[in-house]
């Protein structure tokens, strides 16, 4: 049976200021919504450069509270006037010396409905995230939506299955993969993973990267956002490797029944032989 859902993603350049980068994502969303769109992802830290391709205490100043700093509040805002279901990647702050990468999830009504916080975090040269945040300690929640359960896993998450896997098994038919990811060895595997991913857990993935270089960086994010569907393929063509880009696209997820009956992965799974993987 079917049930589209029109969902939408941002895949945006810095602007230089905060201000004027949210501006352009509130456009973009009201561009969705006047499309039809009923939810929304944006990248990863996406108010913000990706500022931990150095690693520099000045760039705490980007952090916010989450729910109650000032870019969710204008999210929640946007979510009202334009009915859409939002996915805010931001720089949380929790208290002084402590923070997380986060992304808070709004219903389509503007009400906050909770958070994400990043799990695992790179230490590498461009990826220097665990001189910034703390691993999260937040699980891995599914949002009851005016769309259905959607999830969220950001970035170099997307490198590890386990947590893919608990959000299939939380019910979510859709999951958000906001990065920030340049050029190099992981422009190879993000034409794998997500689909792999889809695949496995038997959802629709919503693969969202930057573009453009920034000041931070030597290389370019690589953009080549994309919806891939529980068979792994595409859902119409990816977003440009170069310019900026709005993305929109139907996603039936009436498939995701059909499929889960082709493909009994959750009927086989055997979670009693599979203690190793947690050390038990």
């Amino acid at each position: 049976m079917s049930n589209v859902v029109r969902a939408a993603l941002v895949q945006a350049a810095w602007t230089g200021d905060t201000d004027s980068m949210i501006a352009k994502h509130e456009a973009h969303a009201r561009s969705a919504a006047e499309q039809g769109a009923q939810v929304i992802g944006f990248q990863e830290l996406f108010n913000a450069p990706y500022f931990c391709q150095v690693q520099d205490p000045a760039h705490h100043r980007w952090a916010e509270p989450v729910p109650d700093g000032p870019t969710v509040r204008r999210m929640q805002d946007l979510a009202r006037e334009t009915g859409l279901v939002i996915v805010v990647p931001v720089f949380e702050i929790e208290r002084p010396g402590l923070y997380y990468n986060t992304a808070a999830v709004i219903d389509a009504d503007g009400s906050y409905l909770g958070k994400y916080r990043k799990h695992h975090l790179p230490q590498l040269p461009g990826f220097w995230e665990k001189f910034y945040f703390r691993p999260g300690d937040l699980g891995w929640p599914v949002f009851d939506t005016a769309v259905g359960r959607i999830g969220v896993y950001i970035c170099y998450d997307r490198h590890f299955p386990e947590g893919w896997r608990a959000l299939g098994l939380a019910g979510a038919r859709l999951v958000f993969n906001p990065s920030a990811t340049s050029r190099g060895l992981s422009a190879y595997l993000w034409r794998l993973e997500q689909p792999a991913a889809a695949v496995a857990n038997e959802y629709f993935v919503a693969a969202i990267n930057r573009v453009g270089r920034e000041e931070y960086g030597d290389d370019d994010f690589y953009g080549t956002s994309y919806f891939v569907d529980p068979r792994g393929r595409l859902v119409g063509g990816p977003a440009s490797a170069t310019d900026e880009e709005l993305l929109v696209r139907d996603l039936d997820f009436g498939v995701l029944e059909e499929v889960r009956r082709e493909w009994a992965f959750y009927r086989d799974r055997r979670p009693d032989a599979y203690g190793i993987l947690t050390g038990a």
